[in-house]
């Protein structure tokens, strides 16, 4: 008899937490075979497909398209064995069905699934793989769900009931997914709550009555006009005030906006910064980049060359390429510079990475920077590619602003800010001169260094950008 396995949200890598569903790339009915792409994601670091360790056919999808799921959530249960589909065997090793657990086979190499077939190797952090299922659809049975979680002790709890749990993964045999469950996403079930509704008592709109949002936002709206100066004796305040009576928006903090605001918080906490800022004449770097443009070959950006400066500057003072081990109480002084620069898309601020940045020209950064740029408006960059970063390049000067006091990118122990270059007097050989001028910050976690050496860093910086022949001392 068929069985069916829950897979759960796994673990995407560097410490996530959850993730948002951005849509589903399988159905309820089909068959899906191992490591198979089954939804798209969108984490705090990037979108992602995840594929199913199962092989098999999809009975039931938990959440809906834009719902926020915590790592080790359900994510949707498969049926493996019976009529076509890969076998599940009730000895299978923790490594390939406990989550949380890592296995010994990997991406280097095949491993072995249950009953012993060969799989791709593509591991899960949590999961293992099994054995690959036959190509083919088939209508899922009558009541399997559409859609969302099953009956209240259906899967993975292990409490009850006639199914079995294996090595932490809930097991049922398909005679027991009878009756779908009518809300699958916890906002729903937060928001009839808050509003004081029976769920039992809706009847949704969904596949197979799935009770959606819109269903609990029209019956919330219909309780209003029928009763709209009812409100539960216990939230009417003794005092009412404006800001009581309305609200306002609430705007979730969830996905990237969540995690922004997540890991701004913890530096804000954890790390003692400081901000010391100079002005520069910026007018030879400008013409110097004047010339190297005019001598042909793909165009060289202001960003590439102020990073060029960066990278130079931490070859002299690598104590700001560093972070702070908190637990160990030690500074550890990081030997490659992994480059940070702040970008701002449609979707929110994202801090793409440039490797190695100490090792690349003006014109790779360039190249590099346009790539990176261009994959993080599409909203295509790879966790690789947001992660690992060792000091951040922020160019706020694109807003039109002079100056600023960022926060730093934890776990980073400095940032570069750079304000708009713009016309301004200035005193020149003696002289009162119009000269392009840029505001230089650093902001630098105060624990990894003193002010001499941040001061010393942003003067070398201010230097090369007043004199560009001085970076050639370090060529």
């Amino acid at each position: 008899m068929a069985q069916v396995l829950e897979f759960r949200l796994p673990d995407l890598g560097e410490g996530l937490t959850g993730a948002e569903i951005v849509g589903w790339l399988v159905a309820v009915g089909d068959v899906v075979v191992v490591d198979q792409p089954v939804v798209e994601v969108e984490t705090a670091k990037a979108r992602v497909e995840v594929p199913c360790p199962y092989g098999g056919v999809v009975t039931a999808r938990f959440g809906e398209e834009g719902s926020e799921l915590p790592v080790g959530a359900p994510l949707m249960t498969v049926a493996v064995g019976g009529d076509g589909t890969a076998p599940v065997s009730g000895t299978m090793p923790p490594e390939e069905t406990a989550f949380g657990s890592s296995g010994p086979s990997g991406p280097s190499g095949p491993s072995t699934g249950a009953g012993g077939s060969d799989t791709s190797g593509n591991v899960l952090v949590g999961y293992g793989t099994g054995a690959p299922a036959a190509r083919r659809r088939r209508v899922a049975p009558d009541g399997l769900q559409a859609h969302g979680a099953p009956l209240d002790g259906a899967l993975g709890d292990g409490a009850s009931g006639d199914g079995v749990l294996v090595e932490g993964v809930g097991v049922r045999s398909l005679a027991d997914a009878t009756a779908p469950v009518p809300v699958v996403s916890p906002l729903v079930r937060r928001l009839a709550r808050r509003h004081g509704l029976d769920l039992r008592q809706l009847a949704g709109s969904g596949r197979r009555g799935l009770i959606l949002r819109t269903d609990v936002e029209r019956a919330i709206g219909q309780v209003t006009q029928e009763a709209p100066d009812t409100q539960p004796a216990a939230r009417v305040p003794d005092a009412p005030t404006a800001a009581a009576a309305e609200e306002g928006e609430r705007v979730p903090l969830k996905g990237m906006r969540g995690a922004v605001a997540e890991k701004m918080a913890r530096s804000r906490r954890e790390i003692p910064e400081a901000t010391c800022w100079v002005d520069a004449d910026a007018t030879e770097l400008m013409a110097a980049r004047a010339v190297m443009n005019a001598a042909g070959g793909s165009k060289i950006s202001v960003l590439a060359l102020l990073a060029r400066l960066c990278t130079a500057a931490l070859g002299r003072f690598p104590e700001l390429n560093a972070t702070v081990d908190a637990g160990a109480r030690e500074i550890v002084r990081l030997p490659a510079v992994h480059l940070g620069f702040a970008a701002q898309t449609g979707r929110g601020l994202v801090v793409p990475v440039v490797r190695d940045a100490h090792t690349r020209s003006a014109e790779s950064l360039t190249q590099e920077f346009a790539r990176l740029t261009d994959r993080a408006g599409q909203g295509a960059l790879a966790p690789a590619e947001v992660t690992g970063g060792t000091f951040t390049l922020n160019n706020y000067g694109v807003f039109g602003i002079d100056g600023s006091t960022p926060i730093i990118n934890h776990p980073e122990a400095a940032m570069l800010g750079v304000g708009r270059i713009v016309p301004k007097p200035w005193v020149h050989h003696g002289e009162l001169a119009v000269r392009q001028v840029v505001q230089l910050s650093l902001t630098f976690d105060h624990r990894v260094c003193d002010g001499g050496v941040a001061g010393g860093f942003l003067r070398y910086v201010a230097d090369c950008v007043e004199q560009p022949a001085i970076l050639l001392r370090t060529l």
